[in-house]
């Protein structure tokens, strides 16, 4: 029996099942992915970041997206869904339809089992392509501990990484803080019960 081929498709053909459909899918070179449903946990910290950072950034010119957003990675090659997205410029989008962003300062990802080696790895390798990119906050929601990658001067990327719930995070990029015991806000970190998303 002859191996089946898997179908390619293109980026303007996924943009237009995405639009249309009530279940986001991430895109890589081609093919196409479902995304799971969040825990209650993820979505919590996440709800906890955007509103810290909303909180800080409201009187000054940046915009605070979460979940929703799709981002164009890797010039059409990729796009995903950040928890959390900040852009401290004009917002610039793929087109008209507004609905997927071209240009962002910080990505941060909430971790968990079946995502962290992904968001490490080969997604942060393709939005360090990214011109306006300039910080990456990578989140666990088991555990009290968050990474920090900031863009250097010289093109390079350092790692700043906590596990002190009363330590604060420097988001240069921004001129922000984050304390963690803010991003960990009426999160249980004893019980580990709840399934990760």
């Amino acid at each position: 029996m002859a191996k089946q081929e898997k179908t390619r498709l293109t980026a303007s053909e996924y943009l237009g099942i995405e639009r249309a459909s009530e279940v986001k899918h991430e895109f890589a070179f081609g093919e196409i992915y479902a995304m799971s449903g969040a825990s209650a946990r993820h979505v919590a910290i996440v709800s906890n970041i955007v509103a810290a950072l909303h909180s800080q950034l409201r009187q000054r010119p940046c915009q605070v997206y979460s979940t929703d957003l799709r981002l164009s990675v890797a010039a059409g090659h990729r796009y995903t869904y950040p928890d959390v997205i900040v852009v401290c410029d004009k917002p610039q989008f793929l087109d008209k339809e507004l609905d997927t962003l071209l240009n962002p300062d910080l990505i941060v990802e909430v971790l968990s089992e079946s995502t962290r080696n992904y968001d490490r790895g080969d997604k942060f390798q393709q939005y360090r392509g990214i011109p306006s990119f300039r910080e990456y906050l990578l989140v666990d929601q088991a555990k009290a501990h968050v990474e920090r990658y900031s863009k250097q001067s010289d093109g390079t990327w350092s790692l700043w990484e906590t596990d002190d719930i009363n330590a604060t995070v420097q988001l240069d990029a921004l001129g922000a803080t984050l304390k963690l015991d803010e991003i960990y806000l009426k999160i249980d970190l004893a019980t580990e019960d709840e399934p990760a998303s």
